[in-house]
């Protein structure tokens, strides 16, 4: 079995922490149960890139139980827990590439690896694994890393096309990726079906308000071990994530001010309780910075020369591009590493900015990302749209859609069950009236 890890030796301590993890995962305990049995994945290969971590290594066990043939690759150069990569070589003989801290190149040669999975179905956290597929079908080498160009022009053309028409359908974890695959779908160049795992009212409305809000204050915590209380937390985005680590850090007692560019949200957080006002007023008040919109350059050169000596800088969108580093670097007189996960850059007039986790996500950086329990449904999700796509792939147009509504309902009802809470149900009566347009008072 080939594989890329730091250090197999690592594995006891990772299946250790794989075990404490699992026992917040009650949903996907009684998927993998079911799966064990019935095998709805048999001899189906996926690709997945995702932050290699103790949840998705309960995901990527679900999904060996259920009979599919796995290979996991890093969707994040600073998210991988290698104890973890090291576990599920060791005790679930899953190929896994990837390393905490590698390179641009390396990060590109394990995607490339698990492209020669020739998958079935693939999984994504950012679309970086689907985007090269269809870079690689469609020739458009100027878009790829130089591994990927290499191995894709060493192919014929019908392996190309192969390695898109192979594929049943793909899945996606998290915002960001959702974005650029509804623009490769408006653009017609979307070749297979992709759900949108990140929709899910179990996914979006639980992972990214609670587990980003609060892995994100955890991962800033750790970093800086700075006082939250008292301090002015400036959130950049009013989304889901936006929202959770507003209240996050609003429980922490941090005065946060929020910063949106869509009228909605902005009128959203003004309601919340929260101030809001443009990133150019906030650069000059703020004390921690956090951006969660999902586009670039967010926080600019020109901000940065308003703030004041000892901001501290930190991103929890999923790629490292909304906070403008090479802006930084360009007016810094110097820089240095004053701990771990933290660089200083001392600008000319002698204030000095704090950039945390190579202003990539802060809760994989600095910590351990979401928490199991609500990963728990996240990847619950993950697990059942793979089934969903096996079974309904042939029906499938090439677009996006959203998680089916009944595999949403069991999640939640799974949920619910394993917490010990009941619910009530409809009476045919309550059916009828809800069905009927003739029923009134």
């Amino acid at each position: 079995m080939e594989y890329h890890i730091k250090d197999i030796n690592l594995a006891e301590k990772g299946r250790l922490r794989r075990e404490w993890a699992f026992m917040s995962m009650p949903v996907l305990r009684y998927i993998k149960e079911r799966f064990s049995k019935e095998k709805p994945l048999k001899g189906i290969r996926i690709s997945a890139c995702l932050h290699i971590t103790t949840e998705t290594a309960a995901l990527a066990s679900t999904l060996k139980a259920g009979g599919a043939g796995i290979v996991l690759c890093a969707s994040n150069p600073l998210s991988t827990q290698d104890d973890v990569a090291a576990s599920l070589v060791v005790d679930d003989e899953i190929p896994v590439f990837a390393i905490k801290g590698e390179d641009h190149a390396t990060y590109y040669e394990h995607i490339l690896s698990a492209l020669k999975h020739k998958p079935h179905i693939t999984m994504d956290d950012g679309a970086d694994l689907v985007s090269s597929i269809h870079f690689i079908a469609l020739g458009k080498w100027e878009n790829l890393e130089k591994c990927i160009v290499d191995w894709g022009r060493s192919i014929s053309e019908e392996e190309r096309r192969e390695l898109v028409s192979n594929i049943m359908g793909s899945t996606e974890e998290t915002t960001t990726g959702v974005i650029r695959l509804k623009s490769m779908e408006r653009d017609g160049v979307l070749q297979f079906p992709v759900i949108a795992v990140n929709n899910a009212n179990t996914k979006h409305l639980f992972d990214n308000r609670y587990g980003t809000g609060q892995s994100t204050i955890d991962g800033i915590l750790r970093a800086t071990n700075r006082l939250l209380a008292g301090s002015k937390f400036v959130v950049c985005g009013y989304g889901w994530c936006g929202r959770g680590v507003a209240n996050r850090a609003r429980g922490m007692g941090a005065h946060v001010i929020v910063c949106e560019v869509n009228p909605l949200r902005a009128l959203e957080a003004v309601m919340d309780g929260f101030e809001v006002m443009p990133i150019s007023k906030a650069a000059a008040i703020g004390d921690i910075f956090c951006t969660v919109t999902g586009d670039i350059n967010v926080i600019r050169k020109e901000h940065f020369l308003k703030m004041k000596d000892g901001a501290i800088l930190a991103n929890s969108g999923h790629f490292d591009v909304e906070i403008d580093i090479k802006g930084l670097r360009e007016i810094a007189v110097k820089n240095r590493k004053i701990r771990e996960f933290v660089e200083e850059f001392e600008l000319e007039d002698g204030r000095r900015l704090y950039l945390l986790g190579e202003g990539r996500l802060i809760n994989l950086a600095a910590a351990e990302g979401h928490p199991s329990s609500v990963m728990d449904m996240s990847f619950a999700n993950q697990a059942l749209c793979a089934e969903y796509l096996v079974k309904n792939h042939k029906k499938l147009e090439k677009k996006v859609y959203d998680v089916p509504q009944e595999v949403d309902n069991e999640i939640a009802s799974l949920k619910l069950k394993s917490m010990g809470v009941e619910i009530d149900t409809l009476t045919p009566e309550q059916e009828r009236y809800l069905r009927s347009w003739e029923m009134g008072t």
